[in-house]
């Protein structure tokens, strides 16, 4: 899929150049889930800027000012959408009302495409199904708990998504997809990333894993909002049954072979033979399974083991008949 990171300094005690070191850790770390097109958005003189193009993190300086309170950042694998035109990427710019906001999405919408036949979102030149949860926001002219509840009890797809508004508070939209929350209380720093193997990576590298942190829980339906003093408050939407894992959202035969297509295109990514998420899907294990392994290697080796086990045991039936 791709991954969201990003931090919130509430405090601003932690210098600059270890808040642009962690910035540009994050992302690198983040290129295990995407490197087709990389970018992060922040608050400059009160505006958003939005910093994307069609690279892999590692290529990029990531580099906000001095002064900056908070990073949004997103690295992509391209499903729709062609990343070389950089309007496709992320993070996208949004405006409702007042509020101007920077959006980033990690997974995949179904019906993007619906809600413009239907008439709920305009036609736009950006290609990306994630940009139609972007319209869904600005056509209620404001940002937020209500306005996001609608976004993401309209959308249809798999999806966690993030929104930094120009006052620097950041949204987190929390659905099946996976999400990484830290609270370092001690130096005012809140991190986030997609998952707990990319903030690893990212705290080894800058140091910060010796500093010590809290998780912050996120289930799916929870909306939380981490404002610029630190302060974080909660609302909740209604997942609809196909978002949840290992539900219904495989019971369409049609959507269960786009997605399996798609995860092994991606599982390289990860360093994955898809040979071997091939074997696993013929085993029966599910997509949703597969993908949570890709991130958690202990659980890809142990399923692999057993699988392998079981083809061994499946052949030595076939040629001796199952006696001992």
């Amino acid at each position: 899929m791709c991954s969201l990171f990003g931090w919130t300094d509430y405090a601003g005690i932690v210098p600059h150049r270890i808040l642009r070191k962690l910035t540009q850790a994050l992302a690198n770390a983040a290129e295990e889930r995407g490197t087709d097109a990389s970018g992060i958005s922040y608050i400059h003189d009160d505006k958003i800027v939005i910093y994307k193009r069609p690279k892999p993190a590692h290529k990029l300086h990531f580099t906000p000012p001095d002064g900056t309170r908070a990073v949004m950042g997103h690295t992509r694998m391209t499903t729709q959408g062609n990343e070389k035109f950089n309007y496709n990427n992320h993070p996208f710019l949004g405006h409702a009302g007042d509020t101007s906001f920077a959006f980033a999405h990690n997974g995949v919408l179904m019906n993007d495409k619906e809600l413009r036949r239907n008439k709920l979102i305009p036609d736009t030149h950006i290609e990306t199904d994630s940009y139609a949860a972007c319209q869904l926001i600005e056509q209620q002219n404001k940002l937020d708990f209500e306005s996001l509840k609608y976004m993401a009890e309209t959308v249809e797809g798999n999806f966690t998504f993030t929104v930094l508004d120009d006052n620097n508070s950041l949204y987190i939209v929390k659905g099946s997809n996976p999400m990484c929350l830290l609270h370092f209380k001690d130096i005012g720093l809140y991190l986030y990333a997609s998952t707990e193997s990319i903030m690893k990576n990212a705290l080894k590298r800058i140091g910060l894993h010796k500093f010590a942190n809290e998780r912050i829980k996120t289930d799916e339906g929870d909306i939380i909002r981490i404002d610029r003093t630190g302060d974080i408050t909660r609302s909740e939407f209604e997942p609809k049954l196909y978002r949840s894992k290992y539900m219904s959202w495989y019971d369409d035969s049609s959507y269960y072979n786009i997605h399996e297509e798609m995860l092994l295109a991606y599982c390289g990514c990860y360093g994955v033979d898809s040979a071997d998420v091939e074997l696993l899907l013929e085993y029966g294990y599910t997509c949703d399974e597969i993908e949570e392994m890709l991130v958690d290697t202990n659980l890809l080796h142990e399923a692999l083991r057993d699988v392998k086990y079981m083809c061994g045991e499946s052949l030595y039936e076939s040629c001796y008949g199952g006696a001992f």
